[in-house]
């Protein structure tokens, strides 16, 4: 079971006490955008195996949206932080390194 820590009100939560948002970190494209660009934004999303960036809202807890850095083939859980980031935070990247020599963040 996925377990999650929502870091606004600091509580570890089971995926049942959450609701997934899909991917994290996505560019809105609207008014002034092609209409491939923002098909792309509406449908294209990444499934990637390995480590990935999702958002997750405490649905049964404070309800506030957050966002988590894990693994999607083993459920290795790096950190999570608040949505409004606008891409995962230094000791997030850090962690997931030190558990993943070699990874980059874009693969």
């Amino acid at each position: 079971m996925l377990i999650l820590t929502c870091p606004h009100c600091g509580i570890r939560a089971e995926e049942t006490e959450l609701a997934p948002g899909g991917e994290a970190h996505l560019k809105r494209r609207g008014p002034g955008h092609s209409d491939a660009a923002f098909e792309d934004y509406m449908f294209a999303r990444k499934n990637p195996r390995g480590v990935h960036f999702e958002r997750w809202r405490h649905a049964h807890g404070c309800g506030k949206w957050f966002l988590a850095a894990r693994c999607t083939a083993t459920l290795e859980v790096f950190g999570t932080y608040p949505a409004r980031t606008s891409g995962p935070p230094p000791d997030i990247l850090a962690a997931i390194r030190a558990r993943r020599p070699g990874w980059e963040a874009g693969e």
